[in-house]
């Protein structure tokens, strides 16, 4: 299939092309700026707001995004406007009859949900600009689907680590790359808000990047429209993972404790309709996906 990933250069996007380049598939990688991008993928510049390639395409990967939570509490209009907006305008420039949308959503749809795990089910409540945009623009495409233009596979997704091709997570708000900077000195400790007991999940960027492949090639079709918790069902508390990046290291990671912030206790997903629907499931456990995201961080110093 010919295949657009936007925000290849990303993260996450650099992951999900690499694997649907590796699968066989013929990708464009959207990127806004000249980026390194993995083997056998083209690079197409563009923005979402403007300069957005024609196609057709065969299938699409929505990754391109902005991604900061308590930033969006800043500024709503631009996450609204790179979210919802930019969504809106893909959609008129590459979809055709027949293109299958896989778009990058998250679990801040679902706000604080009391019960846990979290199943494609709950109601969604989002706390956050950040997540609100990404709501709106998941009912868009949902609304989209539905009139049998494409077929629409949401991937909501909860914390994601690790590392493809020695590429660290760039993003330093998030727990893992802030404990791994300690721990190799670059930051002289971690602060983390109240008592360590928040329970979180954390995902393999590659892992993740499988998924987008198993929802391209056998997600939603033309006039349907799924959603999937993408994650591993099991959750550490920030302590733990603080332990676990010490053993990982061999290296200390001192934290300083700040006045707890009104964060859900704990969010850990139910990831069982990807696992059936789709035959997914992650391979990779938190230590490893610490040590990938350690070997990644330490090469960049070399």
């Amino acid at each position: 299939m010919r295949i657009l990933v936007t925000g290849a250069g990303g993260y996450i996007g650099y992951a999900v092309a690499r694997r649907l380049a590796a699968a066989g598939h013929d990708v464009d990688g959207l990127v806004r700026r000249d980026a390194p991008l993995p083997r056998g993928v083209r690079p197409v510049r563009g923005d979402l707001l403007g300069g957005l390639p024609a196609g057709p395409y065969d299938g699409v990967c929505h990754l391109a995004a902005l991604t900061r939570v308590r930033e969006s509490f800043d500024d709503p209009l631009a996450y609204y406007e790179t979210n919802v907006h930019g969504t809106l305008a893909l959609l008129r420039a590459v979809g055709r009859a027949g293109t299958r949308v896989v778009f990058g959503s998250t679990a801040a749809v679902y706000g604080t949900p009391k019960e846990q795990p979290i199943r494609e089910t709950a109601g969604t409540a989002p706390g956050s600009p950040y997540g609100a945009a990404k709501l709106a623009a998941e009912r868009m495409i949902r609304d989209h689907a539905r009139t049998g233009a494409i077929g629409a596979t949401i991937l909501r997704t909860f914390n994601v680590s690790g590392s493809v091709d020695g590429r660290p997570d760039p993003d330093p708000t998030r727990l893992i790359p802030k404990a791994l900077a300690v721990a190799a000195g670059r930051a002289p400790r971690l602060e983390i808000n109240g008592d360590g007991l928040a329970v979180r999940e954390y995902l393999h960027v590659d892992d993740l990047a499988a998924a987008y492949v198993r929802a391209l090639e056998g997600g939603a079709r033309p006039g349907e429209d799924r959603v999937y918790n993408v994650g591993t069902g099991t959750g550490a508390a920030v302590r733990e993972v603080i332990a676990e990046v010490e053993r990982v290291t061999g290296r200390p990671v001192p934290a300083l404790r700040r006045p707890a912030r009104p964060e859900p206790p704990e969010l850990v997903c139910d990831p069982s309709a990807i696992r059936a629907d789709l035959g997914w499931r992650a391979s990779r456990a938190l230590p490893e996906i610490i040590a990938d995201a350690w070997n990644a961080l330490t090469r960049t110093n070399d």
